[in-house]
């Protein structure tokens, strides 16, 4: 035989006796390249990562686009999406207390589904992005649209036909929820612009970290190095994003009202989506590479049509992919074979029929396959991330009453792999929430014993709230570490055509986490406490009076638990580099035993 380790089972039957050798062999032995391939709407094949301007033409020049430049402008849009995302998850939750006179549970319950929602909802911005749009015109058409939402927040603040009456409602009237509450209309629309944020919010997360990384050239030899500063760098302007809204955002409120507040938030959206627009030049571009769900429902399709065809039958030719070094998908490289998951390779599998009449719904390429398992794989490690989530959902909302019993007044290791960070952020996350527990006991406490129990909006002048910081650092470093190790790894690991989807993992992992939050709210509500006997919940609106620190207390058991998954599916993943050299080494072994001796 000669060198070539793409080769059909039929020929192997010619040997009987090597044929048990073979079959022993990965299944990737068995590949074929062919020429005969009708690709749905007409396409053909691109040049996989090939870069190209805003109009979809190759860029002549590369040194004049891209780079740290570009990178800067895409920063700034990130800083402003999380100091608006930050700002409105700590502050909605004052502001529909306050101002339209819901209860605490009730306003972090709304929040947390808005968080939840508009997180979630990020798999369909990166989903437009891959299939249709493109990551930069999915980031100018919903980041116009966050900022459309933002505005209409800052109105609602801003214009008493949007807030309820005001008149006698003092403390005590809050103490006692007698104060007017909101019209449904007025609570309508309040929801209306606060989920009009959100959906622009989702269009822009799982799109900018990707479009970002975009601008390095992946065949320069410093490239992993640019993307590991890239990462660091993206989630420093978050971290910034954040700190500004957790102070300076925070005291524009506390000295100028509301409506300030929010407004300072449009306005800083509106900053940043003009300077993004003007590095519109220097911006480098993948195309998009049609509907990623499409081709996963043909491989799901062509699997299941194929899911009694044998890998040694007679009418079998071989594992299916288009030839040359570019892969039939739109701005996506070849993917090597990988030998888990091998149900899903039979839609790969080319029969002898398939030849008479090819059709991408019972034939599919090879590397369309590995997309699908690729992401099936991703899946655990994001998976991991949730329980991070929850607690950092439950410190904003329940962070919030703690602070109002109190007086208010006044870089990841280089040599770490992205799961390692991942995990330190983990088990960081664990120790937030130990001392967020002990340090709750230790205020209700200090409440019950200088007679503060029943004054829960009255501050304790003597207990200073900058103790909460110290969860706060905490948790800020777990997610430094968690999310930039999170995010690069499946930027590098996701298929070259769903960058976004990838990134979009991340964000949905954030979204279930909110849901996850106000779904444990509301159990613990109902299965704790009891308003016979009263006894209150855990969550009582008299903070006082609840168990906070049971609830912190939880978390780090569930934490505990979750980390021990997260150990078990970092230690059974495989990186992609490792799976390729893998593979190298395969067809190496198969070409020295198909040489003639």
């Amino acid at each position: 035989m000669g060198s070539r380790e793409i080769k059909s089972p039929e020929s192997l039957q010619e040997t009987p006796a090597t044929s048990s050798s073979h079959q022993r062999k990965k299944l990737s032995v068995y590949f074929i390249e062919s020429d005969n391939r009708r690709m749905a709407l007409g396409r053909g094949y691109t040049g996989g990562t090939t870069p190209v301007n805003v109009h979809g033409k190759p860029i002549a020049d590369l040194s004049k686009t891209g780079g740290w430049i570009a990178a800067l402008f895409i920063f700034g849009n990130e800083m402003a999406e999380r100091m608006a995302y930050f700002g409105l998850s700590v502050n909605m939750v004052t502001f529909m207390f306050y101002v339209m006179h819901k209860s605490f549970a009730d306003s972090s319950n709304a929040v947390n589904n808005f968080l939840g929602i508009s997180q979630a909802s990020s798999v369909l911005g990166g989903f437009l992005a891959d299939a249709y749009l493109g990551r930069y015109w999915t980031i100018a058409i919903f980041t116009t649209i966050y900022l459309a939402g933002l505005t209409g927040i800052t109105l609602c603040a801003t214009m008493k036909v949007f807030m309820p009456s005001q008149d006698n409602c003092d403390r005590i009237s809050q103490l006692l929820g007698s104060c007017e509450p909101a019209k449904s209309w007025q609570m309508l629309y309040l929801y209306t612009v606060l989920y009009i944020t959100g959906f622009g919010a989702a269009g822009i997360r799982p799109c900018v970290s990707s479009f970002g990384a975009d601008q390095f050239d992946e065949r320069s030899k410093d490239y992993k190095t640019h993307l590991d500063r890239f990462f660091n760098f993206f989630y420093l302007s978050v971290t910034v994003g954040a700190i500004v809204a957790f102070t300076l955002v925070v005291y524009i409120q506390m000295e100028h009202g509301w409506g300030s507040a929010f407004g300072a938030l449009a306005i800083a959206m509106g900053i940043s989506n003009m300077l993004f627009f003007i590095g519109t030049p220097l911006y480098r571009h993948r195309l998009p590479g049609g509907s990623p769900l499409t081709r996963v429902a043909q491989v799901i399709i062509a699997a299941f049509r194929k899911r009694h065809a044998a890998f040694s039958s007679s009418e079998l030719i071989g594992l299916y992919e288009v030839p040359g070094k570019h892969s039939a998908i739109k701005g996506s490289g070849k993917i090597a074979h990988t030998d888990d998951f091998r149900c899903l390779d039979k839609a790969a599998l080319e029969l002898k029929e398939d030849v008479i009449n090819p059709s991408p719904w019972k034939l599919c390429t090879v590397t369309q396959v590995e997309e699908v398992k690729t992401l099936v794989r991703l899946v655990p490690i994001p998976a991991c991330t949730i329980m991070l989530n929850v607690i950092l959902t439950e410190f904003l909302t329940l962070s919030v009453q703690q602070a109002y019993t109190m007086n208010t007044h006044m870089g990841h290791p280089r040599g770490a792999s992205q799961l390692q960070r991942v995990g330190i952020g983990l088990a960081v996350s664990i120790l937030s929430v130990i001392w967020a527990g002990i340090f709750e006991r230790y205020r209700r406490n200090y409440a019950i014993s200088h007679g503060y129990e029943f004054s829960f909006l009255t501050a304790m002048p003597d207990l200073s709230a900058y103790w909460l910081l110290i969860q706060y650092c905490l948790i800020g470093i777990a997610e430094v570490f968690c999310i930039v190790g999170l995010l690069e790894f499946l930027y590098e690991e996701a298929p070259d055509a769903m960058k976004s989807i990838g990134s979009a993992y991340a964000a949905l992992a954030g979204g279930l986490g909110c849901f996850a939050a106000s779904i444990l709210n509301s159990i613990i509500k109902s299965v704790t406490g009891n308003p016979k006997k009263g006894q209150p919940n855990w969550l009582a609106q008299n903070i006082n009076t609840g168990r906070f620190d049971y609830l912190y207390w939880l978390l780090a058991v569930l934490s505990v638990i979750n980390f021990c998954a997260f150990l078990y599916s970092a230690y059974r993943y495989k990186y992609r580099s490792e799976q390729k050299h893998g593979n190298d080494y395969e067809v190496m072994e198969n070409k020295l035993y198909d040489s003639p001796i």
